[in-house]
């Protein structure tokens, strides 16, 4: 009978390690948020303009909502005070929504950080982790030549954030584009 209880503890603990391992968190990339028939930036010809799109870009992937997921990109400070951002949109490319034309709806996530992130520039790379939101909102950015209002497809709310050297598959602008300055030098 011990053997039997012995059994049933093992699969009751191999249930709870499952349970928590499908909690983990998942890493995507910017084209897990957009539908495998949309085009890519380089193909689409930079910049992607989400006008161009059949659906403007509003096609978003509802199969990771609810799931923890860590994304790399691009912090463009929405809500801030000096260098502490309370709220960024994190978009794929430097450059994108004040430089450049905005990326689709789907390429846009805001993030809420659950601690207000210390940020020195604006399109630092960032990785963010937390529960992924398909959610259509609307938030206005303050730029130099005025107020832009950007639609973002996603939402993370009291999401980490933390620091990376490079974002893993980040649209990288023409040679011939005014605005290739701002391409990350890799060492």
């Amino acid at each position: 009978m011990s053997h039997l209880k012995s059994i049933l503890a093992f699969a009751a603990a191999l249930a709870l390690s499952t349970a928590s391992a499908s909690a983990e968190t998942t890493h995507i990339f910017w084209r897990d948020l957009r539908p495998a028939t949309q085009a890519v930036a380089e193909d689409a010809g930079l910049p992607m303009i989400a006008a161009k799109l059949p659906d403007h870009g509003e096609t978003l992937s509802v199969s990771l909502e609810d799931k923890k997921i860590q994304l790399a990109g691009y912090a463009l400070p929405v809500d801030r005070d000096g260098d502490l951002v309370y709220q960024f949109l994190l978009v794929p490319w430097t450059g994108a929504c004040s430089h450049m034309p905005t990326p689709p709806p789907n390429q846009i996530v805001l993030v809420t950080p659950a601690h207000p992130y210390k940020m020195s520039q604006a399109y630092q790379p960032v990785a963010v982790t937390g529960a992924l939101k398909p959610d259509m909102e609307k938030s206005q950015l303050f730029i130099l030549d005025g107020v832009s209002v950007i639609q973002s497809g996603y939402t993370v709310r009291k999401a980490d954030v933390v620091g990376v050297d490079t974002v893993p598959d980040s649209v990288v602008l023409p040679v011939n584009s005014p605005w290739s300055f701002l391409n990350k030098k890799k060492n």
